[in-house]
């Protein structure tokens, strides 16, 4: 796939480059795509929800009643699950949501997805840039020149550069990233993919088998 390079004004830089077939032109597994989300967002689940059951809840644990002769049911003390304000049977507890995902199936899961934008054609690729100083303003001004104001754009940087991501910050349906971590769950919610110049060979290099 050949694109060209535009400078973040939204003018061309007046020259091309390929995307690697082995990244951006593979044919998509979705299966993979769908094990990768969910392992995220399994990973992001606090489970910290936890109820009281029998053992518990504050009470007395004398019988209430007698076990025959009232014409009743037998109950025991009032912290059984039975009555309000008793324990629950079978209730939440602190887990861990989280699942181990072998690294192929990871790397399979970003190539689908990163071909799947390429085949959509909602990859841009930006000459390297940087801001002076951290401003919304910039960022903003950036997304209006190239047309995406209105899009869920995600900008991949090849670095961590400060200044572009507290430029970004505030800025709504947007978000900036490393090469390091991209991740499949942002790559396919974003509506269009900012690859910076320098970072195509590290994705590359990150996701060859």
């Amino acid at each position: 796939m050949n694109l060209s390079v535009l400078k973040y004004t939204g003018e061309e830089a007046g020259r091309s480059v390929v995307l690697p077939e082995e990244v951006f032109g593979i044919d998509p597994n979705d299966h993979a795509i769908y094990l990768d989300v969910k392992s995220i967002l399994a990973g992001g689940r606090q489970g910290t929800h936890q109820s009281k059951e029998r053992g518990a809840v504050s009470g007395s644990r004398r019988k209430i009643k007698r076990q025959k002769g009232t014409g009743t049911a037998r109950a025991g003390d009032v912290k059984s699950p039975l009555f309000r304000g008793g324990g629950r049977i079978f209730g939440p507890k602190p887990r861990d949501y989280s699942f181990k995902l072998n690294r192929k199936v990871k790397k399979l899961a970003r190539k689908s997805a990163f071909a799947y934008k390429a085949q959509a054609s909602h990859i841009s690729v930006l000459e390297s840039f940087s801001f002076d100083t951290p401003k919304t303003k910039n960022y903003l001004g950036m997304l209006q020149s190239l047309s995406f104001s209105d899009k869920k754009t995600l900008l991949i940087l090849p670095n961590v550069d400060k200044n572009i991501v507290l430029s970004s910050r505030n800025v709504k349906q947007t978000k900036v990233l490393c090469v390091d971590h991209v991740n499949t769950y942002d790559l396919m919610q974003a509506k269009r993919l900012l690859i910076m110049e320098s970072a195509i060979a590290p994705i590359v290099e990150k996701l060859r088998p």
